[in-house]
């Protein structure tokens, strides 16, 4: 029994993988095209030719069902494909009939199987002239009508799809920056744009195919008709007439089996083509769209009804379709009031009903968002919105690269208590800012500080506070050539909210938006982050460390560095601002290139000796928790000082750096940026070893 089983087991696992291998897509697509180029190259009896001709007209058929049923033509992107394989299926069978018409042709009408002898008799009726006249018409239609139509429309919907990409592109990454959509909706639909583009260049090289199958059939139809008449009468010995007979009915049928798949493979190509600007189905569409108009139906049908009356005109055919069309007028007309009627009720406001909405979604809060006043919707509308929508996403590119700061996505609302020129930045949905713009005038601004002589409106620079003025769009170039710097609204928006997302920058980094900083890294630094994170410090004590350098607008970018010097500061704290300085080190070639005159050096103001020994001797405290204790007349005159410094080099066209002890620099910064904000205080360690540094004051 065992050794009777291996057999047996042996045998059923063979079959088993042979049916596996059936039920692979690929492989019978492989075996198909195989059989193609076997039915190409070997003779086949006239049985398999029977069953091959069956399965292309069964497979037209099933193609052109399929374009008619499809919602829209990317549901069968695979037509290109199916339209080369079907055309070289036809091919195939055309020289696989030709083989046997030629070659058994003398034998009689069956000798290129069932198929082709039932559509030749058919169509012929005993009279071969017939059925040459119907393939010619069949042969004309097919090359002349449908294929050249459908390749022009392929040709120019090819053509337009190619030339809108940039702009659907630029549509897509517009409704991103504002918050339209997020990144995967924006991804689906640049795949579906490119899908798009691909199908459509596909479908203009396809039609090539069509035409040149049709011409193929015509020149096969010659070939079999001449060679056929030459065999029978010289090599075979049958009568002339005996030869047309037989292998014009031959041949006339074997061109009908090919040109009315054909036929309907290009219909349905036509189909596919024009469906680009059609909702839903073909019949849902077309019928839809005829109903919706019944006063056309209506006056066909007393168009048919008249022509009924001429003299010598079928009075029964015109007649019933006017019957017809006029029925079909009055469904559509009653349809129609129907429709009217319940619209008209639609519109009365129905008892209002206590709704309860989830309390969840009272609990969404936008990022970044901004508001506009009624008389600013211009700026976001399609004449002239685009270069807001572009600016935003230039600026979120510019951030993402200058600081290795995600900004959230910006969603943008009206709201109609505002003044009509007034907009609101808020963040978290708490107001940051506001100013207001004139939509059809430019700001304008003296950079020397001198007023400015053009007619216009003056205002205030709603970012940095700056006199300027508005005037009429017309002075720009004369603007331009006074020296004048010339801003148009949707820049100075965008200024603002530039200014404003730094400044909020530490409140924006979220734990999750830290998380995803760590796992957007590349494959090389993910183990450097599992050896980091959790272990040596959490998640949300990175996010207060990056947090801090982003508050003195310290790129972050840089990510792998700052892991590093994490791990390293952690060996001896876990202060957050211990752990920052100790980063800030690490990180000073870069501070240094951020704060490098276009004179190539850094220009420092230095604390004397007196001033660090006094904020040292201010510190109270043990480790970790010290904290600044000094007198506020000592604090007071500090900051006088300071001021009068940095205000004297701002006059001499510097803008300098505070450098403080690295011990005393965190209490320092706290102070300046009090009033001097932008202001950047550095420490010694902060100092790169090759930067060339210049000592234009000291307090």
């Amino acid at each position: 029994m065992p050794q009777g089983g291996g057999p047996g087991g042996g045998g059923g696992g063979l079959l088993g993988r042979l049916g596996a291998m059936l039920g692979s897509a690929d492989l019978v697509v492989a075996l198909g095209m195989l059989g193609i180029l076997i039915v190409m190259i070997f003779p086949v009896p006239t049985w398999t030719l029977d069953l091959l001709l069956s399965m292309s007209i069964s497979l037209s058929v099933v193609i052109l069902l399929i374009t008619l049923f499809i919602q829209k033509p990317l549901d069968f992107s695979s037509f290109p494909t199916i339209l080369l394989v079907s055309t070289m299926f036809r091919l195939a069978l055309n020289i696989a009939s030709t083989r046997l018409i030629l070659s058994h042709g003398h034998e009689g009408t069956s000798a290129a199987g069932q198929v082709i002898e039932a559509f030749g008799q058919f169509v012929m009726g005993g009279n071969f002239l017939i059925g040459v006249v119907v393939f010619i018409i069949l042969v004309l239609i097919n090359f002349v009508v449908i294929t050249k139509g459908s390749g022009r429309i392929a040709e120019v919907s090819a053509r337009f799809s190619l030339d809108a990409m940039p702009g659907k592109q630029m549509a897509i990454d517009a409704d991103l920056s504002a918050g339209l959509i997020d990144e995967a909706a924006a991804r689906t639909r640049r795949k579906e744009l490119e899908d798009e583009s691909t199908f459509f260049g596909a479908m203009d090289g396809a039609a090539k195919f069509v035409r040149g199958d049709a011409i193929a059939g015509l020149l096969i139809t010659v070939i079999n008709v001449v060679g056929g008449i030459i065999i029978g009468t010289v090599q075979q010995g049958i009568t002339f007439n005996e030869a047309l007979r037989s292998y014009t009915l031959l041949t006339v049928g074997d061109g009908l089996v090919s040109q009315i798949p054909a036929l309907l493979i290009s219909t349905g190509a036509g189909l596919l083509v024009t469906k680009s600007g059609i909702i839903g189905t073909a019949d849902q569409a077309i019928i839809g769209q005829l109903g919706r108009y019944p006063k056309a139906l209506g006056v066909a049908a007393g168009l048919l009804l008249f022509m009924g009356l001429l003299p010598g005109i079928p009075t029964v055919p015109f007649w019933g379709f006017a019957v017809v069309l006029g029925f079909m007028t009055w469904r559509l007309m009653k349809r129609s009031q129907r429709l009217a009627v319940e619209a008209a009720e639609a519109d009365i406001p129905p008892p209002a009903v206590p709704m309860d909405e989830p309390i969840s979604s009272a609990l969404h809060i936008d990022l970044v968002r901004i508001e506009l006043g009624y008389g600013l919707l211009p700026l976001i509308s399609e004449e002239r919105g685009h270069r807001l929508t572009e600016q935003i996403k230039a600026l979120r590119r510019q951030i993402a690269g200058d600081l290795g700061f995600v900004m959230p996505a910006v969603r943008i609302q009206d709201n109609m208590q505002l003044p009509a020129n007034t907009y609101v930045l808020r963040v978290k949905e708490i107001e940051a800012g506001r100013g207001e713009l004139r939509p059809a005038m430019l700001l304008v601004m003296d950079p020397r500080g001198e007023p400015i002589s053009l007619p216009g409106e003056e205002t205030t620079e709603p970012t940095f506070g700056l006199p300027a003025k508005w005037v009429d769009e017309t002075r720009r170039e004369e603007a331009h050539f006074r020296g004048l710097t010339v801003v148009d609204p949707a820049t100075v928006l965008t200024t603002h909210l530039t200014e404003m997302v730094k400044e909020y920058m530490p409140e924006l980094l979220s734990r999750l938006e830290t998380q995803k900083l760590l796992d957007e890294l590349g494959p090389d630094h993910q183990k450097t982050v599992a050896e980091i994170v959790p272990s040596q410090i959490t998640v949300g004590g990175l996010q207060r460390v990056l947090q801090n350098l982003l508050r003195e607008r310290i790129s972050i970018r840089d990510l792998p560095t700052i892991l590093e010097g994490v791990s390293e500061a952690c060996s001896y704290t876990q202060s957050a601002m211990l752990i920052t300085e100790h980063v800030r080190a690490r990180l000073a070639r870069q501070i240094c290139a951020s704060v490098t005159s276009d004179q190539g050096y850094v220009p420092i103001v230095t604390l004397s000796p007196d001033w660090e020994h006094a904020f040292a001797e201010s510190l109270v405290g043990q480790g970790d928790e010290k904290q600044l204790a000094m007198a506020p007349t000592k604090l007071q005159e500090f900051i006088s000082r300071v001021r009068q410094s940095f205000e004297r080099q701002a006059m001499l066209g510097e803008t300098p750096v505070l450098l403080t002890s690295p011990m005393i620099r965190p209490y320092v910064r706290s102070i300046i940026e009090r009033f001097r904000p932008m202001t950047v205080v550095m420490s010694q360690n902060e100092i790169d070893s090759r930067a060339r540094i210049r000592t234009v004051a000291q307090i």
